[in-house]
């Protein structure tokens, strides 16, 4: 089946490695040493590729909800965050992969992981009233992490866009899972404010 979306690039062709990656013996290797790295699927990539400022982002992502499930108050929170960095990881293999190498991933992002999500944010929003206005991060630690979790997670989206233009990211539901990831992030901050007072804009004096 075709992609409904064209890409508008080629993906630059890639010296090949080992069809199999191993996992590091040691943490410095000095493979970069001159730049490059090695994607999953074994191709070596400069370390300033596409593919790879995605992952970047992606594990900075994965690293502020650490510190937001730190701060958490609530089990139901820390159990949802972490369910989501775990989820993160399988997304990273995804887009660590050269679309041709699909093959050697064990997991895909499908249909079945955006309706779960969708599912978990829809249980969020029905057990808890919604803002009426914006809501201002900071009322808590672990809001306010979640908080800047959902702007990293909204820049990994933005990345996964220009890999799918580019025919690197061939998988639509990766684009809809990252889209529906920082709606949740955003639903479970508000979660964790329910022992505080969230700071919002007030009504008068606001610039029109």
């Amino acid at each position: 089946m075709k992609d409904r979306l064209a890409p508008i690039d080629k993906p630059r062709p890639f010296r090949h490695a080992a069809r199999w990656m191993k996992p590091p013996v040691r943490i410095t290797t000095g493979q970069g040493d001159k730049g490059f790295t090695r994607l999953f699927s074994g191709e070596e990539v400069p370390k300033d590729a596409p593919p790879l400022e995605f992952l970047g982002d992606l594990d900075e992502l994965v690293s502020v909800l650490g510190v937001a499930r730190l701060h958490a108050v609530q089990p139901e929170t820390r159990e949802a965050i972490l369910a989501v960095q775990r989820d993160l990881f399988r997304v990273g293999s995804e887009l660590a992969t050269a679309p041709d190498q699909a093959a050697l991933l064990s997991g895909r992002v499908d249909t079945e992981s955006v309706r779960q999500l969708e599912a978990r944010g829809r249980a969020l929003e029905a057990s808890q009233p919604m803002p009426a206005n914006f809501v201002i991060p900071g009322a808590t630690l672990a809001a306010a992490h979640l908080d800047l979790a959902r702007a990293v997670a909204r820049r990994c989206e933005r990345r996964v866009a220009a890999l799918h233009r580019s025919g690197w990211c061939r998988n639509e539901h990766v684009l809809a899972w990252m889209n529906r990831l920082s709606d949740y992030l955003w639903l479970l901050a508000r979660s964790e404010e329910k022992c505080s007072i969230p700071l919002r804009p007030p009504d008068e004096g606001r610039p029109s």
